[in-house]
Formats: C-alpha cells, sequence, structure tokens
C-alpha cells in the first residue's frame, strides 16, 4: 500500500535515440505499474533558431508513445537547443504542472517496481548517486576540488561547508556534493525549474575565475544541479537503493545494459521489448535492432562476470568496443 499521493514522471524525448528510449521507458512503467495515477509527462523541444533541423518526435513512436500511456508536451528551447542537448531537461522542466511533485529520469531508464511503491520525501529533493568523479577535471594547475566548488557555492550565497560529506577526506571527490543528472525530484517543478536555469546560465555566462579552465560540456547539468538541491534543502539521503537498484536503472547505453545489469533487468528489457507492436517500431533504430533483436547483447553479456565487473565503467566500454559489439 502506498503511502505518497500520486506525482508526475518527466522525461524528455525527441527525434533519434530518444524518442525510441522514450519508448522502452513508458513500455516498462506500463508493464511495472500498470494502474499508475500519475502522469507520464514526454517534454518534446520545438524547432527553432537553436535547432539545426526539427527535433520533434517521428510519427510512428509518436503514436506508440501515446498508445503506452504518454502525454506529449511542447516546449521551446531559448537557452540550450542543439549545442547542449542536456539543457532540454532544464528548460523541459517548464512543461510540468506548478505545485504537483515530479520525478525527472533521463529516458535511458526502465521502471523495474511500481513508483508509488517508493520510500519518498519528495521535499526534500535528491538526484542519482551512481556516478562517477568526471568533474571537475584535475589539471596541472587547477585550484583544487575545494576552491572550485566553493566558489559555486559562494557565487549562489550558498552554505559550502554543509554540502560536504565528512566521512570523506580533504580534495577527494566524493567529499563533494555530486550528482549524476539521470533522475531528480522535488515538490514543485516550477520552483525547482526556475532556480536550475537560473544557476545554469550564470554559471555559463558569466563563468567563476576558478572555473574558467574546465569543460562545461557535457557537464553544466551536473555542476549546477547540486546547488539547485542543496538550495532547495535537499542533500545525499533519498531513495537511492530504490531508484538506483529495485525500483529503477538508468542503463545508459544497450551494450551496458547486457553487460553489467542485474538478470532482472535483462528481463524487464526483453518482456517489454518483444510484442510485435514494440519490435516494429524499435527495429527502426539500428542499434536496438541489432543489440536486442540479433542478440548483440547476449554476445556483449556474456563477455563478463557480473558478480566481478571492471571497477571503471570505461575498461567495460573499452572491452565492449575491441569485441565490436558497442553501439549508441
Amino acid at each position: 500500500m502506498s503511502n505518497i499521493s500520486p506525482f508526475n514522471i518527466l522525461i524528455i524525448a525527441q527525434k533519434g535515440r530518444l524518442q525510441y528510449e522514450a519508448i522502452l521507458f513508458a513500455a516498462s512503467l506500463k508493464k511495472a505499474a500498470p494502474k499508475f495515477p500519475g502522469r507520464l509527462i514526454v517534454g518534446e523541444p520545438q524547432p527553432g533558431p537553436l535547432w539545426e533541423q526539427d527535433p520533434r518526435i517521428e510519427t510512428e513512436p509518436r503514436k506508440l508513445l501515446e498508445e503506452l500511456g504518454a502525454e506529449i508536451r511542447p516546449f521551446e528551447s531559448r537557452y540550450f537547443g542543439g549545442t547542449y542537448p542536456y539543457g532540454n531537461k532544464i528548460e523541459g522542466l517548464s512543461v510540468l504542472p506548478e505545485g504537483e511533485p515530479f520525478i525527472f529520469f533521463d529516458t535511458d531508464t526502465l521502471i523495474l517496481k511500481d513508483p508509488m511503491t517508493l520510500d519518498i520525501d519528495f521535499a526534500k529533493p535528491t538526484a542519482s548517486l551512481r556516478r562517477e568523479g568526471t568533474w571537475p577535471v584535475p589539471e596541472l594547475y587547477w585550484p583544487g576540488y575545494t576552491a572550485i566548488w566553493k566558489s559555486l557555492y559562494d557565487r549562489f550565497e550558498l552554505d559550502f561547508e554543509s554540502s560536504l560529506d565528512p566521512d570523506q577526506p580533504d580534495e577527494f571527490w566524493r567529499r563533494y556534493l555530486y550528482f549524476n543528472a539521470g533522475w531528480f525530484f522535488f515538490e514543485d517543478p516550477v520552483a525547482f525549474g526556475d532556480l536550475y536555469l537560473s544557476m545554469a546560465l550564470s554559471v555559463r555566462d558569466d563563468t567563476p575565475k576558478e572555473i574558467e579552465l574546465q569543460p562545461l560540456k557535457p557537464w553544466l547539468d551536473q555542476i549546477t544541479l547540486p546547488l539547485v538541491i542543496h538550495a532547495l534543502g535537499g542533500g545525499r539521503e533519498g531513495p537511492h537503493e530504490q531508484l538506483d537498484g529495485s525500483h529503477s536503472c538508468h542503463w545508459r547505453s544497450l551494450p551496458l545494459l547486457y553487460a553489467r545489469e542485474s538478470d532482472a533487468v535483462v528481463k524487464q528489457l526483453h518482456d517489454i521489448a518483444m510484442p510485435h507492436r514494440l519490435k516494429k517500431v524499435l527495429k527502426e533504430y539500428d542499434p536496438f535492432k541489432r543489440t536486442i533483436y540479433q542478440e548483440r547483447g547476449e554476445k556483449a553479456r556474456a563477455l563478463f562476470d557480473q558478480s566481478a565487473l571492471p571497477r571503471k565503467e570505461q575498461d567495460i566500454r573499452a572491452r565492449l568496443r575491441r569485441e565490436g559489439l558497442w553501439m549508441r
């Protein structure tokens, strides 16, 4: 029995890979929670000066998403667009109704269990801790983790010290609040989205001198996400074992899914991808056709012992590439 009220789920999709990932997401939600009382909302960027090509979802994937219960809602790309598509998750929050709690997921995610059974407090935002220390990037003459992160907290008049994990040593990346932006949640998308956008634009357009030499692409969304969460009273605490475990899986790429995820995740993928209606559309995307339906995924899985995987994701990717099994 759920102890939480209905909430909305947001994913972002557009023409190309994301529209096919969105179909898998919607199908997994429908299988895991056929009576989910919230709404699955698909934010769709619209054509405009920041896109060289029309980003809208194509006809057949659109029909299938709607059959699976998704509501497709358009939004304008005013600040990011094609030059920084990760910004879609920031601008796309504008399609959600004010004051209604939400969870954002990247499309490359499978729902494994009814989200209404989550142990979640929407008033205390957090995001995925399934990440590596990708940013900031250590350099020969860089000022260090503390100086870089403190400059960002100071920019927005946030208390830096309270964001630190005292169990981790100084100048070790895990000491500093850092998330993967594959999922995050809050009780109000307008408050979250407005703050996210203003912070991201501030960092991009008026970069603190401490990070002038640091790469902002593709990391801008993950640089500013901890600041948003901290400003809204959130942090590391939250349903991480559920949203990166029992209830959902951010699989990143299909070869990675087959190589490292649990048998339950692989079974969920096969259960939802094999019905003829989905198979007909998903096979239009060549990486899905080859990996799921031509069994390249099973070959990838056979390369690894899922109970003793390489420590770094890049090592898994490298082996998949060597074997000619990497596709995105």
